[in-house]
């Protein structure tokens, strides 16, 4: 009983410390989301790491509506959907992938949304400017959710928690950048935009984290009382 109480106290407090450390990295975030909510301003020739995460940047180029992307596994509200990623070429050369908002699920993985018509609003021939907040692309916390974009076939591809490289790869360049650009919420040809950083705030691990040391506590309580209870009874 002895070895079992100390192996689940050890496991409810190191658990407890995961999520804690969980929740400084997402208050992290959430204050870096923060300060990037300033001025906007140009990206120009800068690569997108050269500035910090969540910058709000302007960019100006021409889109590829014919080769976009659909990010899956992505909810919104606790609806299925997607996130629909469209290629902006800009005037250096360079393809930035913008994350132009939410779609939801059909129903049918065989029937994807239709984020490619009209293309009169994403006109390749006619220059752009957009803004938005520079962003990574998401990453999953198992390898088992990954899918690469296929690198043949029609668009939209389908991807979930894809490489920059993986995505360079099915547009067929090699000046992707590799930060993604989140539009602007009052931009528009865009979808459903409710950014935030990294899902839900840091409440919910610091929520966690307490509940698990609460085991902690109350078996180590449990223990030391069953064993008073039992001394005792042995004295008699």
């Amino acid at each position: 009983m002895t070895g079992l109480t100390v192996a689940l106290c050890a496991s409810f407090i190191l658990l407890g410390r995961w999520q804690w450390g969980r929740a400084e990295t997402k208050q992290a975030l959430w204050e870096q989301f923060e300060r990037g909510a300033g001025e906007v301003v140009a990206l120009g020739t800068r690569a997108t790491t050269d500035l910090p995460r969540y910058a709000r940047v302007r960019v100006e180029g021409r889109w590829l509506p014919q080769r976009q992307f659909l990010l899956d596994n992505r909810t919104h509200e606790g609806s299925a959907g997607y996130e629909v990623l469209t290629p902006l070429m800009l005037e250096s050369g360079r393809v930035l992938l913008v994350d132009r908002g939410w779609v939801p699920f059909m129903g049918y993985r065989d029937r994807l949304p239709d984020v490619g018509s009209p293309f009169a609003e994403l006109d390749p021939a006619m220059p752009v400017t957009v803004s938005g907040r520079l962003d990574e692309l998401p990453s999953a916390g198992l390898a088992a959710g990954r899918a690469a974009p296929a690198l043949e076939g029609p668009w939209p591809r389908v991807t979930s928690y894809p490489r920059p490289q993986e995505l360079a790869a099915a547009l067929a360049t090699t000046q992707l950048e590799p930060r993604m650009l989140l539009l602007g919420a009052r931009e528009p040809r865009g979808y459903v935009r409710d950014w935030k950083p990294g899902g839900r705030g840091p409440e919910t691990n610091w929520s966690y984290a307490i509940q698990w040391w609460s085991f902690a506590v109350v078996l180590f309580g449990l223990y030391v009382g069953l064993n008073l209870r039992r001394t005792r009874e042995e004295s008699r």
